[in-house]
């Protein structure tokens, strides 16, 4: 008789994984995150933590940015509030999150306000999984960063719930954040070696 393979998990489980390796829970299934991001990798993402965090401090934005790891737990809702189990955990690069009730001392629980992803060998994963993710969490923002071709597609969360605009902006563009009026970045600091 062959022994069963738990082949979905919670965050429950999640929490009791202690093998020093890195893992995503996507609905269930878990995903081995890859190895250390490229150098170029976190150069992009010190440069837009750097730009993001510059600008909150500036203006005493009450959010907060957090860059990976970072846990985000995205609950699968139902009507009764003690039912809602955690299926997905995910480790944005970066993420804000402007309501304080969403953190507690293992990350943040609910969608984050805005999320940065920064593009890797596993591109098909950031552009569509957690597209389809971070959609029906309800994101206000999502931004993929394209490292080889210095590009930012910015997509923001509309009246119906669902990304619109998948906007792309050059490494000569300003782009300014939905949930900030007058914050400014320079795409081509953030591509900046």
């Amino acid at each position: 008789m062959q022994p069963t393979v738990q082949t979905y998990f919670t965050y429950k489980d999640y929490l009791l994984w202690d093998d020093a390796k890195r893992y995503e829970l996507i609905r269930g299934i878990r995903i081995e995150m890859l190895p250390a991001p490229s150098r170029r990798h976190q150069t992009i993402s010190g440069n837009v933590y750097f730009h993001l965090r510059t600008y909150m401090a500036g203006k005493g934005v009450p959010c907060q940015l957090f860059v990976a790891p970072f846990d985000v737990r995205l609950p699968r809702l139902s009507s009764d509030p003690d039912k809602n189990e955690v299926f997905t955990v995910v480790q944005p690069d970066l993420c804000i999150v402007c309501d304080p009730s969403k953190l507690d001392e293992r990350g943040c629980l609910g969608a984050p306000d805005l999320v940065v992803e920064i593009l890797s060998k596993n591109s098909k994963y950031d552009v569509e999984d957690k597209f389809e993710l971070y959609e029906e969490a309800g994101v206000k923002e999502y931004w993929i960063i394209h490292p080889e071709e210095e590009t930012l597609t910015v997509f923001r969360l509309d009246e119906k719930g669902q990304f619109s605009g998948g906007r792309i902006f050059s490494n000569q563009a300003e782009v300014k954040p939905s949930i900030f009026e007058d914050c400014t970045i320079d795409m081509k600091k953030v591509f900046e070696h």
